[in-house]
């Protein structure tokens, strides 16, 4: 049975004592009215030995937003999958849009950091989708399919059952733009498909899939009720509060 999951993304915001407040107050929140889904958040590096032990981890998962694509040694900068495991958190986004984008980060790349990911218990969210021109063309299905079989499809199927996706369309993101609940579940169940036919079609059931992209109170209910969609990656609405909170309880 795969999991329903809202997880947050704070991007480079919030220092380390608003982060610490912002965990705090959500915990909190989600202790008083107990959530329908899990929920993950996931923080700047520098947060992540504090948040931990702030948040009640039967409620609240904690996750990195990056790590490195090697082991340890000279890397000057680097925060290594190891690393954050040390902390407590159990889970880091890999292959966002942004990094991607800014930090060039190739398939490959992204293959050694899920297998680093994975060999130190750290559960992947993995990042896949299409920039605008490529939408307007259609190419799509082939974009998602690619970035799938450039950094995954090395993994043995259990290996790849311990992975959570997220479908976000870079259009969409930080721009107001959403994909209608229509695209969200065609792409979903586009994506479900390559995983039935690469890991089997019980693999395939039990990946949960997350909708990234201007997900917010007033869309989650509709997004998520679509079959194939099981949660959201949300950037802006997951620093504050009250908006995740909102997003969470679309599950209710």
């Amino acid at each position: 049975m795969r999991k329903n999951i809202v997880a947050g993304n704070w991007k480079m915001n919030k220092n380390l004592q608003e982060g610490i407040a912002l965990a705090k107050d959500l915990n909190a929140a989600l202790t008083a009215d107990k959530p329908n889904c899990d929920v993950i958040i996931c923080t700047p590096f520098i947060h992540l030995a504090s948040v931990v032990p702030a948040v009640d981890a039967a409620i609240i998962g904690v996750g990195a937003e990056n790590c490195a694509d090697k082991v340890s040694g000279a890397y000057t900068g680097e925060v290594s999958a190891e690393m954050v495991a040390s902390t407590g958190a159990k889970y880091v986004i890999l292959g966002h849009s942004e990094r991607r984008a800014y930090y060039h980060e190739t398939p490959e790349i992204l293959k050694e950091k899920v297998q680093l990911a994975l060999a130190n218990g750290l559960t992947p969210i993995f990042c896949i989708g299409e920039v605008l021109e490529e939408r307007q063309q259609g190419v799509q299905n082939k974009v998602v399919y690619d970035q799938l079989a450039g950094s995954l499809f090395d993994l043995t199927a259990e290996e790849f059952s311990k992975i959570v996706l997220a479908y976000e369309p870079v259009w969409a993101i930080g721009t107001g733009l959403t994909a209608t609940p229509e695209q969200a579940e065609e792409i979903h169940a586009y994506i479900r498909s390559v995983i039935a036919e690469k890991f089997g079609a019980e693999v395939a059931e039990n990946t949960s899939i997350l909708y990234g992209g201007s997900c917010k109170p007033s869309n989650a209910k509709e997004l998520f009720a679509n079959p194939n969609v099981d949660g959201g990656l949300i950037g802006g609405a997951a620093l504050k509060v009250e908006d995740f909170k909102g997003i969470i309880d679309a599950f209710k």
